[in-house]
């Protein structure tokens, strides 16, 4: 039985459906979900999504602790990001959100 009968959502709940409720959010977190990712491998896997929002998701993504962001040195610096434990918690959450889709959208 859900708890949200008659229920107004918490702060916490509606921090975390603006944050997850950004455009590309979910995409992102999909995309990584399957590999950790440089910036460009990132971009080319989410077609249409231009590189300023990106950032702007990353960062946002970054300071939530959802993903890590880890710089190598291999023949040039470049900047590897993947899901962390708090990230890859919310993958559950997110195929449950497909199924309602897929079932009533």
């Amino acid at each position: 039985m859900s708890t949200l009968h008659c229920k107004k959502l918490s702060d916490k709940t509606n921090d975390a459906i603006s944050l997850l409720g950004d455009t590309w959010t979910l995409a992102i977190i999909g995309s990584l979900a399957k590999e950790e990712q440089r910036f460009c491998e990132l971009q080319r896997s989410l077609d249409g999504l231009n590189p300023v929002t990106l950032t702007q998701r990353l960062k946002k993504l970054e300071k939530e602790k959802i993903i890590s962001r880890k710089e190598e040195t291999v023949d040039k610096i470049s900047v590897v990001y993947a899901l962390t434990t708090k990230g890859r918690s919310i993958l559950p959450v997110i195929e449950e959100l497909e199924k309602y889709a897929n079932k009533f959208l």
